[in-house]
């Protein structure tokens, strides 16, 4: 059956979706933001060789997001296309990510072997699970308020379940490893959030639903979804916008805790003439669990201030004020605790605002293509904006294991100037470039509210006649 504009999506189901973004992004933050940090100061693996390895298993696997999306195109059950990848991924995700943290005794070579093979089963595990989730937005409903709505909730559950992480790893990793052993520390705290994170899938399985389906009922080859997608203009656009701001957050994110534990240390600060004194380990999280919770506050804002100026329009404003701000942490100094916090908080806002931005746009771009080539590829489409995530992701992870290395990094000891420096640097302006580029992506972006008005009121026409 078609879905006419007329139907709406409730409440529920949006809750619903939500949980599905809240279960990867705990691990998406225990991977943008600890993952690193675990390999070089808890598994002792060099920074470079981990960087290297970023690299390698992240492009692969960025590489299988469009293969998985061209399956799930072809995946048919009573359940729908993408729905089952859920009920039957959860399991699998849990596992596989907490042998992820385990740490065996090994050689140094042993170790990097053991990270790899590890991790590029949790990617794939995590690809297998995440780009059906991501690929029903397109499918639950072709309203362009619902749609940004559901981004809304998807980012809202995303930063829900990055927050839970900042906000409790690091007191979780203290606890279970009050033995000494912060390893173990990991291994248990991953655990906690590998079981939430499968019965959150299940949730969001049980609680939406697939509505849309093509106007024109097609059988296409895998070669003739590549040719379309690759005329497809704007997919190139947004790939490329996408990408730079997964450079920006992924900078961010792998910086934090060096620049804390590194750069800031412990500090006592003084309330109302009563000291006070935090360990750079507490002060990291509260930055972290901040910067996620203005990220919240930033997804609420899209959606009306894109009401307003228009999505194009939003995503430009979004990065260029967190490119500006984010030049601007470099010259703080650890004593303006304060200053760096508070530029945290605007940071967070003008960053949150463009990632449902970025997911909405894509599933308009799954109508521009549906309208054009008369076929419809929503898993390819969406594989993509997971692949421009996990491209940029890897780009600014592996940058981060680079320039670590590049500026002298040592793990567990009293940094140099340059190491400090590099730290510094990553926080900040390397960030600030990642969202710059975003800028100049966007500006060509063509699919205004009004084109896109025009390709609906076609496309619903055909699917009446076809239904």
């Amino acid at each position: 059956m078609s879905l006419n504009n007329t139907t709406s999506i409730t409440l529920k189901e949006k809750i619903a979706y939500g949980f599905g973004d809240f279960a990867s992004s705990m691990f998406w933050k225990l991977f943008s933001m600890f993952l690193l940090f675990f390999y070089t100061d808890v598994f002792g693996i060099a920074a470079a060789a981990v960087g290297t390895m970023f690299l390698v298993v992240r492009i692969w696997d960025a590489v299988m997001d469009l293969l998985i999306g061209a399956a799930c195109d072809r995946t048919n059950t009573r359940w729908g296309k993408f729905r089952p990848y859920l009920l039957f991924g959860a399991a699998p995700f849990a596992i596989v990510g907490i042998i992820t943290f385990i740490t065996p005794d090994l050689s140094p070579s042993g170790k990097l072997v053991y990270a790899y093979v590890t991790y590029a089963s949790m990617m794939m595990i995590y690809s297998l699970v995440n780009v059906p989730y991501s690929s029903m937005l397109g499918v639950m409903t072709d309203n362009p308020d619902d749609r940004t709505s559901l981004a809304s909730f998807r980012f809202i559950g995303a930063f829900s379940g990055g927050l839970l992480v900042t906000a409790t790893a690091n007191s979780l990793v203290e606890y279970f490893g009050k033995d000494g052993s912060v390893a173990s520390g990991y291994q248990w705290t991953v655990g906690i959030y590998a079981v939430l994170a499968a019965i959150f899938f299940v949730l969001t399985f049980a609680g939406t639903k697939e509505r849309l389906k093509p106007a024109v009922e097609q059988k296409s080859s895998l070669k003739t979804d590549f040719k379309d997608i690759a005329k497809n203009g704007p997919w190139f656009i947004m790939l490329g916008a996408s990408i730079s701001v997964l450079i920006f957050n992924s900078l961010r994110d792998g910086a934090i805790l060096y620049y804390f534990k590194y750069f800031i240390k412990d500090q006592t600060i003084s309330f109302f003439g009563t000291e006070y004194s935090f360990s750079q380990s507490v002060l990291a999280s509260a930055y972290m669990s901040i910067w996620l919770a203005t990220n919240i506050l930033g997804v609420v804002l899209a959606k009306p201030i894109s009401g307003k100026i228009g999505k194009k329009n939003t995503f430009l404003l979004s990065v260029v004020t967190s490119a500006i701000l984010s030049f601007l942490i470099f010259f703080l100094q650890p004593q303006q605790l304060g200053l760096i916090f508070f530029s945290n908080i605007l940071i967070g806002i003008s960053a949150g605002i463009v990632l449902p931005l970025m997911w909405s746009m894509y599933a308009d771009i799954v109508d521009y293509s549906e309208w054009k080539n008369k076929r419809r590829a929503t898993g390819l489409i969406f594989s993509s904006s997971t692949m421009s995530q996990k491209f940029g992701w890897t780009l600014g992870g592996a940058l981060n294991g680079w320039l670590l290395s590049a500026y002298g990094f040592q793990a567990n000891v009293e940094q140099t100037g340059d190491a400090l420096m590099g730290i510094r640097l990553m926080l900040s302006v390397f960030a600030g470039i990642g969202a710059l580029l975003g800028i100049v992506f966007m500006y060509f972006y063509p699919l205004s509210e009004k084109y896109m008005g025009n390709i609906r009121s076609e496309l619903e026409k055909d699917r009446a006649a076809n239904a």
